[in-house]
């Protein structure tokens, strides 16, 4: 019989491409590395470029040969020329060191201008680089071109590349594989399954980091999805894709505990998710207070929850114990003929609809029913000004 573990969690996920495996190794080197081979880089990286000295050491050992400082001055050199600040050359060396070693007009010029064409200029370009260095080591032609203009086929109504930056900010090594080996694959299998267009871009843009799983593993994680019972004929299938990307087997697996301690079944949870996937991403103390608050307060039963799972999400300070708080006063004033529904109230009147509906239309009330809707508000802009 499968678990929830077999059908969710795909069993392997990507090994790192080769060009993320220097940093690696860099850090292995820097534990255990103690003498000083090359002193004078070691100096250089310490008083011009203010790295750490275990950063320093660990550099200037794996580049022992090094004689010369005309290189990484000319590198560092290009960088500032180009809008990168002190602090952003130090995290850009720090992140992928060999940068420092490479040749400006051949290699990193023309990886820079292809970045500014892109639209990542100045501190923004800096910004990106220094916290992504090692796709400068990325080949232009072979990795950094094909990548990019695969992904660009990808986002919609992206003409300023707003979105492609996102992506690249969010997974970096986007741009550093071999697209036809992985990220061409998964599209195409996104695309088999009825992801496309719209809804596939949106996917890519918020978690852009699946599309680097082997395809075999991807292949593997989207089928368990759908075997959930997430249809391809639903639009709601790349939501699950994205909700049950964003969490943990064991994260996962308390949630579903957690549930079971209110009485939810197996069943009861598969319902929940399919309905409003973004649910499984809700916190734990989140969910704990939402289903206390539903269940014995306003005595829902639990097939209320399970039918609607999406007031789970809803903001308890913002929404639902100031709509609450209004009912109450209203009831205890006895000024509805008849007591609405707090499912309709929470979850079917937008906040204009429900000022509307039960705190403006009581004009002698209105002050204080508003301010008990505000009560949050209020208390913020108090401590504000004792502050």
């Amino acid at each position: 019989m499968q678990t929830l573990k077999s059908i969710l969690f795909p069993s392997c996920f990507p090994n790192l491409p080769s060009e993320l495996k220097l940093p690696i190794l860099f850090h292995f080197y820097s534990s255990s590395s103690t003498s000083i081979s090359n002193p004078f880089l070691h100096h250089y990286l310490i008083k011009t470029l203010n790295l750490p000295k275990t950063k320093a050491l660990a550099i200037s050992n794996l580049y022992s040969s090094v004689k010369s400082l005309e290189k990484p001055q000319s590198v560092v050199h290009f960088l500032q020329n180009v809008g990168f600040s002190d602090s952003q050359i130090s995290s850009s060396v720090q992140g992928a060191p060999k940068i420092l070693f490479l040749n400006v007009e051949k290699i990193l010029k023309p990886k820079i201008e292809f970045f500014q064409g892109l639209g990542l200029v100045g501190s923004h370009l800096g910004k990106f680089l220094s916290k992504n260095s090692c796709v400068l080591y990325s080949s232009l032609d072979k990795r950094l071109i094909p990548c990019i203009k695969l992904i660009k086929q990808i986002l919609v109504d992206d003409e300023d590349n707003d979105a492609l930056i996102k992506v690249l900010h969010r997974s970096s090594r986007l741009a550093m594989i071999d697209p036809q080996s992985r990220l061409l694959p998964n599209i195409q299998f996104l695309e088999s399954c009825g992801i496309s267009g719209p809804q596939l871009s949106k996917l890519l843009t918020r978690q852009p980091r699946i599309f680097l799983m082997q395809p075999s593993a991807f292949k593997d994680f989207v089928s368990r999805v759908l075997d959930m019972g997430f249809s391809t004929d639903s639009r709601m299938l790349v939501h699950g894709i994205h909700a049950f990307s964003c969490l943990s087997e064991m994260t996962f697996k308390r949630k579903i505990e957690l549930l079971g301690t209110y009485g939810f079944s197996q069943s009861d949870c598969m319902d929940m998710f399919r309905r409003t996937p973004g649910l499984i991403r809700v916190s734990e103390e989140k969910l704990k207070l939402g289903i206390q608050f539903f269940m014995e307060t306003i005595k829902f039963d639990r097939m209320v929850l399970v039918a609607r799972p999406g007031i789970l999400m809803f903001s308890f300070e913002e929404r639902v114990f100031p709509r609450y708080r209004v009912l109450e006063i209203l009831n205890s004033k006895k000024l509805l003929k008849k007591k609405p529904s707090f499912l309709y109230v929470l979850a079917d009147l937008t906040e204009e609809e429900f000022l509307e509906k039960f705190v403006s239309r009581f004009e002698d009330d209105a002050a204080d029913l508003l301010i008990a809707y505000k009560a949050r508000l209020l208390d913020t802009s108090d401590e504000e000004e004792i502050c």
